[in-house]
Parts: C-alpha cells; structure tokens; sequence
C-alpha cells in the first residue's frame, strides 16, 4: 500500500502556504484557502482533501458553505468548535467586503445593479429578512439598511416607517429587496401585495420606487423588470 503525503511533505510548491506567497492568493483553489484557515485535517486526510470534501458536499458553493452552522461544520472529523468559527469569521468577512464594495461604486441603473447591492446580504440566509436602499437624485447609493428579520417563510414590512426613514435620509428613490430560503423567487401574493403598498406610499410622498427584487441564492426576482411596478 503508498503511503499518503501529509502537506508537509507535498513539494514546496503544491502546498497551500508556500503556494500563497510564492504566487499569490488568486493562485490557490477555494479548497487550499480554507485549508490555510483549518491548518490541518485528520489522519485521513489533509487539510485541503478535508476541505475539498467540505465543499463538494456543499455543491462546491460558498454561499452554500457560508449557510452552515458552527455544528453542521463540527459533523466533519477533523473540525472543532475554533476552525469551525475561523470559517465562519472568513466566509462572513468576504460577504461584508463583497457589500462594502458593490456599495462604494454603486449607481443604480438596472435590477442587476440592485442585486449586487442586496445580494451579499441576503443569498446564504437561512431566514427571511427585508432590506432597503436609499438612493440620492444621481441615483447613487447612500445607504443600504435591514428593515426585518423573519422566519423561514415571511417576514412583515413596516411601510409606513420604510417612507419615514426614506424622508429622513433626504432620499429621492428607494428600492427593497427581500429573500426567499426556500429557493423559489417567484413572488407569493404577500410579495404582489407589499410592493404596491410601497409604490402606492412612495407616490404619495413623491418617492421613486424603483424595485422590489426577490433573491433566492444566486437568482432573483424583479418587479420592475417584469413590468409589475
């Protein structure tokens, strides 16, 4: 029977560390960065043959991966309590960055610009939570806030405090995103019927409503595309 290599004994260049530094971190796989993150594996396998089997039971998908629990990572042998939190810490960090910059750069002109903006915020949840953004005239992102949090199913829309902080941001367009964990973004009949709650509320103050988005992981749902707002 061959012996296994642990990574110390790979060539210096198949390592993942050794790797990073000598070439770059765009260089490393998904699984070889996560594996710098675990530091080791189990007597069967390496760390990034652990890492590897993580993320193909997760459909090689990191927002797939960024859903799981401290203990539904701690179920792998070889993944205790502090790697499974130094996982999570990273995934949630690269959200935040992916939100920060989509933010930075944003004028909106198109659903999928908004779904860049909801997108890190919304796609690997497992609850159902509703989301605003507040753009000025040169419809330009100003501020991007959490209105609700949910259960698995619904969560329910404060309108009339959605046009309040609308005005107390001087905002001159908003637009509201919200997700679906089941996977599914066809709009249900409470979705039809909040979207013309908001539009009817944003006419009245003379607030451009420009879209409703349904995010359900990486796909999405928009009411204005669909010429329903």
């Amino acid at each position: 029977m061959t012996k296994r290599l642990t990574i110390t004994e790979w060539a210096e260049d198949d390592r993942p560390r050794e790797k990073l530094m000598m070439k770059g971190a765009t260089a490393l796989s998904d699984a070889e960065l996560l594996a710098i993150l675990i530091g080791s594996g189990n007597r069967e396998e390496t760390a990034v043959e652990l890492c590897r089997r993580i993320l193909g039971d997760n459909h090689n998908n990191l927002n797939e991966l960024a859903r799981l629990s401290i203990a539904d990572l701690q179920k792998y042998k070889g993944i205790g309590e502090a790697k499974a939190i130094t996982l999570i810490a990273a995934l949630e960090l690269g959200k935040r960055r992916r939100s920060e910059e989509a933010v930075e750069r944003k004028k909106v002109t198109s659903s999928k610009d908004l779904f860049e903006v909801f997108a890190p915020k919304l796609e690997d949840l497992n609850h159902e939570e509703f989301w605003a953004v507040f753009l000025n005239g040169a419809n330009k992102v100003m501020e991007v806030v959490n209105l609700t949090k949910g259960g698995m199913r619904q969560t329910v829309v404060d309108v009339p405090m959605l046009l309040r902080l609308a005005l107390e941001k001087s905002a001159h367009a908003i637009a509201v995103s919200h997700n679906h964990p089941s996977g599914e973004n066809n709009p249900s009949g409470e979705d039809t019927a909040i979207t013309q709650k908001i539009k009817k509320g944003c006419e009245a103050i003379g607030l451009r409503f420009l879209d409703h988005l349904i995010i359900a992981g990486n796909s999405y749902y928009s009411f204005a595309d669909n010429g329903r707002i």
